[in-house]
């Protein structure tokens, strides 16, 4: 199979919004007009699938560090600063009631 035609059906899809029976779908239509093979579509629907969940897994580390770099700009402190904070609360505490003893 060309790459014109996975670079088409990647482009042509948009990668992200590709589901599992969008690609079979996708495939069985290109193996029906003798485009590819039934082995190449099997092969394609897997890499398409593939592509699909690495694309996913990009997209969240995306958003993710979006979203802590806008937490910063808003000076919000993080999930990890606020554990932190309580962990030296309760140090502080133990401390005061020690003291008080």
């Amino acid at each position: 199979m060309t790459d014109l035609i996975k670079k088409t059906i990647l482009t042509g899809l948009g990668i992200a919004s590709l589901t599992k029976e969008k690609a079979e779908k996708l495939v069985k239509d290109l193996i029906k007009e003798g485009e590819v093979s039934e082995g190449e579509g099997s092969k394609l629907v897997k890499e398409l699938l593939e592509k699909m969940e690495d694309n996913k897994k990009a997209m969240e580390k995306k958003i993710e560090k979006t979203v802590c770099d806008v937490l910063k700009k808003l000076n919000i402190p993080s999930r990890k600063d606020i554990i932190g904070l309580n962990s030296k609360i309760e140090k502080l505490e133990k401390k005061l009631s020690n003291e008080k003893e």
